[in-house]
């Protein structure tokens, strides 16, 4: 296989949106958007009442810990429950770990018995759901639009995931000014049942589309040097899975948390409106890039297309902190969405691509990993450098690292493939 081929050679020139074309993926990518926004409401209105009631930084800490430290410690292990069991009963699994969050949450906010130590379990309960149905859910696409389709799936589902990270906080506040927070995510949980109800009779299990190789029936250390040596087998997947770990761990999306910092440093907004604008133009930009990426087949799909645009935005999120205006800021925000999930999509896909079938859960898991878990480190580039140096600092630091790393593996991808070349 060359150096820029890979696997899969796309839906027929001029295909736009071509997972839609697929009857199966519509419904599934409508289904995974109504439980994602469900899962939104779940954290605004939540987190609201949280705050109101302990008025704890260390719990507001945590609750960033519990949702991404389980990606960092069993993404692998995850990857390789979806290897070898039905992906539709390991997304019903959390789907349901999820409801019952938010079933735990209603009890507790409507009889006054909230404590910590209650939060903080239910919190570990919605970071293993988030761990276990990851993993299963990439099989799952794979398997019903298969690789010719798969780069415009992810980038859909990466939209969906946008999309409710924006519908999220509108529903969750309707519903709490409705019903009040109890109620509010008492209804939240029928928003579950639809996608949990289709999995009961939809054909796809992740594995339809497995050809050879033989799937182990127990998952071990020897597993674990298996997917690690598949890794170095090829630079595309290696690097991808190294792109992922370093852009996550040096900045990740640690700068959401510290938007506030970053509207007073431009000035104060009494309505807030330009913070709130300030916290969804990354989501924004995140959309607009997936639909101009679906909209055009120019951009081509390579491990050195994902470090390019990697690289684009570690340069937009350096510049961010030193804009001198919203309009200014906003608009680096919007550009870096739009190179963010290009790399992020992109990445994604290769690995699903260039993975073994027998293997591929395993691998999904590894790059889960590090494109998710590794987030939990960002806290400390982005916060603790940052009381140390400012935030407006610490983020220009990391994100320059990010670019100087991008530009190792490019040159690293290069000596790679000239070795395997001799």
């Amino acid at each position: 296989m060359s150096r820029s081929s890979l696997p899969a050679p796309g839906p027929p020139p001029g295909t736009k949106f071509g997972a839609l074309h697929h009857r199966d993926y519509r419904r599934y990518f409508l289904l995974v958007l109504l439980s994602a926004t469900a899962d939104n409401i779940e954290h605004v209105i939540s987190y609201w009442v949280i705050f109101q009631a302990f008025h704890s930084p260390g719990l507001a800490g945590f609750a960033v810990i519990s949702h991404w430290v389980p990606f960092l410690l069993f993404s692998v292990y995850a990857g390789a429950l979806a290897d070898r069991f039905d992906c539709r009963k390991l997304i019903q699994i959390s789907q349901g770990l999820f409801a019952l969050a938010s079933l735990a949450w209603a009890v507790l906010f409507l009889t006054g018995a909230l404590r910590v130590w209650h939060a903080a379990l239910i919190l570990l309960i919605h970071g293993a759901a988030g761990v276990i149905g990851l993993p299963a859910s990439q099989l799952i696409v794979y398997d019903i639009v298969g690789p010719e389709r798969l780069p415009s799936a992810i980038r859909l589902n990466a939209t969906s995931r946008y999309l409710a990270i924006l519908f999220g906080p509108a529903v969750g506040g309707g519903l709490m000014l409705l019903l009040g927070p109890g109620f509010g995510l008492l209804a939240n949980i029928a928003i579950y049942a639809p996608f949990t109800l289709y999995l009961l009779w939809m054909p796809y299990t992740g594995h339809r589309r497995d050809t050879g190789g033989r799937r182990s029936t127990r998952f071990g250390i020897a597993e674990i040097r298996r997917l690690l040596s598949q890794a170095r087998s090829d630079p595309r997947l290696l690097t991808m899975i190294l792109l992922g770990g370093t852009t996550s761990f040096l900045v990740g999306n640690a700068f959401q948390a510290q938007m506030p910092e970053y509207a007073h440093h431009l000035g104060a907004d009494e309505a807030g409106a330009w913070y709130s604008v300030l916290l969804a133009a990354n989501a924004v930009g995140a959309i607009i890039g997936a639909v101009l990426l679906e909209s055009s087949p120019l951009v081509p799909l390579s491990a050195r297309t994902a470090i390019g645009c990697a690289v684009a935005w570690g340069v937009l999120m350096a510049l961010f902190p030193a804009a001198q205006s919203y309009p200014a800021a906003v608009t680096l925000l919007v550009l870096a969405g739009i190179f963010n999930v290009a790399f992020t999509s992109m990445a994604q896909t290769i690995v699903q691509l260039l993975a073994p079938p027998h293997l591929r859960g395993g691998m999904v898991g590894l790059f889960n990993t590090s494109m998710l878990g590794l987030r939990a480190g960002s806290g400390l580039t982005i916060g603790v450098l940052g009381a140390l140096i400012g935030v407006q600092w610490s983020l220009t630091v990391s994100s320059a690292a990010v670019v100087l790393v991008a530009f190792a593996l490019l040159a690293f991808e290069a000596r790679a493939w000239t070795r395997l070349a001799g």
